[in-house]
């Protein structure tokens, strides 16, 4: 064999070598763990993988300035990545969550009744606040709308904020507790300004000067790494419209005589000392900008083809002159393309020599749709969204139409109870705190026992309810639910129509009450009989 073929030649893996040291037999070690599958540097497929991990600020807070700029960019201009975020602000958050108080009245030493009317003489003071543009700073949305705003940032850009701030009472609002939204990009180092791209890595983690405490990205943090404050720039980083200076100011993350947070940061840590998040679209912008790009290529060659284009050929004389020179005055005709008509039974005259053509407008896009359709699979898949919901096409049959939607509302449901916990909850125990401070509010013990006041402010969040493919089987399902007391009735109305169950009983009290009076007897909702048979797979959902 040549040396040659002998180097491209697979040669088998030579013996372990062994060495004998008195009674013991020593191996030489070949290869252990998964130094020779996922961790190989020898194979082919894997020998130019080399990626490193680093600390959280190397890999996310050096690249978030593009991230973002990329994901907003995406947001506005990728239906499908407008799809994705909008879907999910619309599930998540819809036209607001609303507030149910649930007092642990067992530990507070009331009864469930006693409970019952506090939280809603809770909910309707809370309200009170909360609808009223009034609670906002800027007087632009109310509480619930500045939840879509906080919500979407959050996806946008990986986190948002919230800073609590009190102005003086106005006629119909008696309370002074104000919010203010901020975008992430204005919570950024002081006296560093990254105009466009990356942020510098010697940039990413800065010293405060008066305490000596690491401030990362814009969230000071002290020796042990707890979050102190956070440093707010007066204007965006990049904003030609605005002239003035950039100044900072430090805002205590939480109160040093109450405890409680000055500033909400409405994020979702996916490593230990994480402190800036990450945009919802982040792991998926490649492959989105790609579909973008291809859709866009496709739809303009799909017009271009649309187009019925015609063009006049003219042949040459023998004399190599045009053929409009050789002839006369007499047989040149106009070859302006206004004395040009294209229509039915039009008839046009060409001088001798010229000749028309036209562009071939037949075009196949038989690959288009099944390929782009393999590449949302996996966008939805990384942001946890079936491509069905992505899309709103429900195509298949009810039990995959359903498993569709139970996957993607399994991931509403837990960003749900996120941004609960970092936005909702500390905005309502904050307000509850004023509430009962000016005494519009009844709460034994609140300012004096922490447990106390974690009772009364134990609440639960509703909000959009999942879309419903067979009412009947859903409510059947949700009654044997509760039948079983694995729901409550609360709970269920409140999952399946956003409706309140105490409002809704008394509601129907009232009808059952005027029907009666006018020889209406309410009749009970007679039993249906569903066809259990299930459309087969591929087939149409039922309507």
């Amino acid at each position: 064999m040549s040396r040659k073929r002998r180097q491209k030649a697979r040669m088998p893996t030579s013996a372990p070598v062994t060495q004998q040291v008195g009674a013991q037999i020593l191996r030489q070690i070949i290869n252990t763990g998964y130094s020779e599958s996922g961790a190989s540097y020898r194979k082919g497929s894997l020998a130019a993988w080399r990626p490193i991990q680093s600390s959280p600020q190397s890999d996310i807070d050096v690249n978030l300035n593009t991230l973002r700029a990329r994901s907003a960019d995406a947001a506005m201009g990728l239906p499908l990545a407008t799809s994705a975020i909008n879907t999910s602000r619309t599930s998540v958050i819809g036209a607001g969550l609303r507030l149910s108080p649930k007092p642990k009245y067992k530990l507070l030493g009331i009864t469930s009744k006693e409970a019952e009317e506090w939280g809603q003489i809770v909910k309707e003071e809370f309200d009170l606040w909360a609808s009223s543009k009034f609670c906002d700073v800027l007087r632009k949305n109310n509480w619930y709308d500045m939840q879509d705003i906080a919500y979407q940032r959050y996806l946008i850009d990986g986190d948002s904020f919230a800073a609590f701030k009190y102005r003086v009472p106005v006629p119909g609002m008696p309370y002074s507790l104000r919010i203010q939204l901020f975008e992430a990009s204005r919570i950024c180092n002081p006296g560093v300004q990254s105009l466009l791209g990356a942020i510098s890595p010697w940039s990413v983690v800065v010293k405060n000067p008066d305490n000596g405490n690491r401030i990362i990205n814009g969230v000071e943090v002290d020796d042990d790494g707890a979050v102190v404050a956070y440093w707010i720039c007066n204007k965006y980083p990049y904003d030609p419209t605005n002239t003035q200076l950039p100044k900072w100011v430090r805002v205590e993350a939480f109160g040093k005589l109450t405890g409680q947070p000055n500033i909400l940061q409405i994020s979702h840590d996916e490593r230990p000392e994480q402190y800036r998040g990450v945009p919802y679209l982040a792991p998926v912008l490649e492959v989105l900008k790609q579909v973008g790009r291809y859709t866009e290529a496709e739809l303009t060659a799909a017009i271009i083809k649309s187009f019925f284009s015609v063009f006049f050929k003219e042949s040459y004389a023998g004399t190599g002159f045009p053929i409009e020179q050789a002839l006369s005055q007499r047989d040149k005709v106009s070859l302006n393309p206004n004395d040009f008509e294209l229509g039915s039974g039009t008839m046009n005259v060409l001088p001798p020599g010229y000749d028309v053509t036209s562009v071939d407008a037949s075009r196949t896009l038989s690959t288009y749709e099944p390929f782009t359709n393999q590449l949302i699979k996996q966008i939805g898949a990384g942001l946890e969204q079936p491509y069905e919901v992505i899309l709103k096409a429900f195509n298949s049959s009810y039990t995959a139409s359903r498993a569709a939607l139970l996957q993607a509302w399994a991931a509403y449901k837990i960003r749900r109870v996120w941004f609960s916990r970092d936005f909702n909850q500390p905005s309502y125990e904050t307000w509850l705190g004023e509430a009962v401070a000016i005494r519009r509010i009844k709460a034994p013990g609140f300012f004096t026992n922490p447990l106390i006041r974690k009772a009364w402010c134990n609440a639960e969040w509703y909000g959009p309810v999942m879309g419903v493919l067979d009412p009947v089987k859903e409510v059947q399902a949700s009654a044997a639910r509760v039948q079983q007391g694995i729901s409550t009735r609360e709970k269920e109305a409140a999952e399946m129509t956003g409706t309140s169950w105490d409002e809704n009983i008394e509601r129907l009290a009232i009808e059952q009450e005027r029907m009666q009076a006018l020889g209406l007897p309410l009749e009970p909702v007679a039993k249906t009989k569903t066809d259990e048979k299930e459309p087969e797979e591929g087939g149409s959902v039922k309507e």
